[in-house]
Parts: structure tokens; sequence; C-alpha cells
């Protein structure tokens, strides 16, 4: 098995010197352009950039992550809605992620479900917690609460314009626009998007890629308003009344897996057969029994272990500017 690439096997490799090859993977002067390309070639055919976990902070040094020895605890907080919690098909996997990269780099991991005041938060001391991460959508009061504990906070999977903090998603733009340009080639013209888009950003942003599509093929948006909003408590309600309204799409393109499910279980339920002519699109793979004729297979253990990562990054780097990274998935076709 081949070992961890370092910086001496680097400076091996280039024959250059130690000292040159940590001051240009630092970003230092004193090596010059030319030097400084060969060092980050030769590490990236080695595999450096991959095997190692390297963090460069403010003042210009690189802290190795894996080296490093962490200790405390990480807060990991999950809204308080029945389905975002570590038991979910989606949620379970993030969270997995992020308790394994913890335990790997020997840190502890608390977590809490969003509390209905800020009694809990008056409780934590913010000296004992590194930093939050946030999984889901968090309400806003509670993001006050925990900006005034100081400490660094990581969202997954949210975004908040009153809160400015790192973030990570699914790429939704990219794996959505490819969804649609699939199903529009196989001929489509009737589609109905269904999820609540107020209830998650990943499922605003993959409405948006749905409209846009649609209209950048000259397809009519005959959207049903109500199929954008209905809150799991009450969907079979109003899916069933949409559908008793307007009638059946070509398309249901699903905000995700389960949308598709709750879709299909209600269409049985009025004792309504699905028509050849009717498919769905899912986003996540949780369901892979339901016929999709396309969804998303998401790495959701490694939205979790990156989030981890960009966190340790944010307690080295307190001063730099936000980030936002992006995850990108599978598109599965089932043609």
């Amino acid at each position: 098995m081949r070992g961890k690439v370092t910086i001496q096997s680097i400076a091996d490799f280039t024959g250059l010197s130690k000292f040159a090859v940590s001051r240009a993977l630092s970003g230092k002067t004193g090596v010059s352009a030319q030097t400084r390309e060969l060092i980050f070639k030769a590490a990236g055919q080695l595999g450096y950039f991959k095997d190692s976990m390297t963090a460069q902070t403010d003042s210009g040094e690189l802290i190795d992550l894996d080296a490093r020895k962490w200790s405390g605890t990480i807060l990991v907080l999950f809204p308080n809605i029945r389905y975002q919690n570590p038991d979910s098909l989606y949620w379970g996997p993030v969270f997995n992620g992020i308790s394994s990269r913890l335990n790997q780099r020997g840190i502890n991991v608390l977590t809490l479900t969003e509390p209905k005041d800020d009694s809990m938060f008056s409780l934590l001391n913010p000296e004992a917690i590194m930093g939050v991460i946030t999984v889901g959508s968090i309400s806003t009061p509670i993001l006050v609460e925990i900006r005034s504990l100081g400490i660094p906070v990581m969202m997954v999977d949210h975004h908040d314009p009153s809160f400015q903090c790192d973030s990570i998603f699914t790429d939704n733009l990219s794996c959505m626009k490819e969804i649609m340009d699939f199903v529009i080639r196989k001929g489509y013209k009737s589609y109905q998007f269904l999820g609540n888009i107020r209830d998650a950003q990943s499922f605003y942003e993959r409405f948006l890629i749905f409209r846009a599509t649609l209209e950048d093929n000259g397809i009519e948006l005959k959207q049903n308003p109500s199929l954008n909003g209905p809150d799991i408590e009450c969907f079979r309600e109003t899916f069933m009344k949409a559908v008793t309204d307007d009638g059946l799409p070509e398309v249901f393109v699903c905000a995700n897996d389960i949308m598709a499910l709750f879709a299909i279980e209600t269409l049985e339920m009025m004792g309504i057969a699905i028509p050849d002519n009717l498919v769905f699109t899912g986003f996540d793979n949780t369901h892979p029994s339901i016929p999709f004729i396309a969804t998303v297979n998401v790495n959701k253990e490694l939205i979790g272990k990156r989030a981890v990562d960009q966190m340790l990054w944010r307690i080295l780097n307190p001063g730099t500017s936000y980030e936002k990274i992006l995850i990108q998935a599978e598109v599965i076709i089932r043609d």
C-alpha cells in the first residue's frame, strides 16, 4: 500500500529542497513562479492533494489536519422537524459522515434538536464548544442566538440571508439541469414541480432550474402554485385537490424521492391507475424501488465529512471570506 505523500517525498521527486516545497505549497514568497508550478504539478501527480488534509492559516502557516491534535466538542444542531433527524434516510448518512470524521479527528460530538427558545443556549459554555454544524433548516431566531456565542458555524443544506457563514450543498443546479434536459429530449411537454420550495434552499434551487429549463426550451410553465408549497403533514389533501382540479401532467419533477413516493401512494388512495405516459423524476436516491425515469445519487456521507473539514479549516482561518461548497452528485437515468 502506498504511503502518505509528504513534503519530503515531493522534494525527493522534484530534486528541490524541502524548504522550497513547503513555501510553494503554503503560498509564501521566495519561490519563482516556474518552480512553484513544477512543485504543484509534482504534488498533484503524487496524490498529495488527495491524501493530505491541509489548511493554510491566515498567517500563511500550512497545517496538516490529519496530524494536528484536536480536542474539544462540535455541536451538531438538527431542526425541530420530524423528518429531519439522524434516523432519516437522507439526514442519517449525512450525520454518520459528520460523526465519523469527528471521531477520526478525536473530537467529541454533541447532538441537539433545535430548542423552542434560547434557554438551551444559555446553558452552553462557548469556551467548551469549538463550533456548530447545523443540519437542515434552522430558524432565524435560533441562528441569532448561536451568533451570540461567537463561535464558528457551518450550515449543511441551508442558507439564511441574515446569517453569514460557511455552507455545503449538493450541486443542485447542474444535476437538475441534466434531468430536465433528458426528459425534454424525450419529448414530454406537460410538467409539474412537486415539493415545498420554502422548505429548503436545495428545493428552491431545483425549482429555479426546472422553471428556467422549460423557458429555455419554449415550454410554457403551467405550474400549480399549491404543489410548490405542500407541507408533508397536509401533502395528501393538497395533492388530491390539484389532481382533481387540473388532472395529471406527463412529468412530475419531484424535489426529492419522498415527494414522489407520497404522490404515488396518494394516486393509489384515489383509485387512479398511473398511466404509462406519466413519469416521475426524483432526487437524493433514498427510494431506489420507485420507478423513476431519473433521480440523483447524492453522496450523503461525503457531505457530512466535508462539513467537518470546512469547520476545522474555519477554526484556523476565522478572518477569511465565507465559502459555499458544492458536492457534485450522480444523475441516474432509468430510461
